[in-house]
């Protein structure tokens, strides 16, 4: 009965939805109700990225006003971005401003003149299992191959238009 419940209630989800709902069921269901075990495993929020027309002005609040713990401001022209990150203990927000005229953030700031949340980013344990998976699951990636994000590691954007309208980044833990 259950089983039944849940094929209907997943029947009409998006793609990225009904993916993160078997997901879940898989992790507290047994396996052998037909949900296949997956090679690859979803991790922590690692954050929440925000693209701010003010770099300075954005800092200054989480800093001065809300007393968080802020990093320095690292350029990374190959994302055509400024970064600047903000401690929250179990997560961080990532500030955004563009760099660069060709800034996929520049885009995003016209649209969205006071700014505002950008995408999250989810760790996964084995990025490259986890794209051939998604891509078998007719995800759509924003790029070929992973390349290397802000902390340094392994990064993959799914199109939000698979994933409920947002940009989800994958980083490999």
């Amino acid at each position: 009965m259950a089983s039944a419940v849940l094929k209907v209630a997943v029947a009409g989800l998006s793609r990225c939805s009904r993916l993160t709902l078997l997901r879940a069921h898989s992790m507290t269901a047994p396996l052998h109700q037909g949900i296949p075990g997956s090679l690859w495993k979803l991790g922590r929020l690692n954050h929440i990225a925000i693209a701010v027309p003010d770099m300075e002005k954005a800092t200054a609040l989480y800093r001065d006003v809300l007393g968080a713990t802020v990093s320095d401001k690292v350029p990374l022209p190959e994302h055509g971005v400024y970064t600047v990150f903000v401690e929250l203990g179990n997560t961080k927000l990532e500030l955004l401003h563009p760099l660069g005229e060709k800034s996929p953030i520049a885009g995003f700031l016209q649209k969205n003149k006071s700014g505002g949340m950008h995408h999250i980013c989810i760790e996964v344990d084995d990025i490259n299992a986890a794209i051939a998976d998604l891509k078998a699951k007719n995800i759509r990636t924003l790029s070929a191959e992973p390349q290397i994000g802000a902390h340094g590691k392994p990064v993959m954007f799914l199109h939000p238009k698979d994933c409920d309208g947002v940009l989800v980044e994958l980083e490999e833990a």
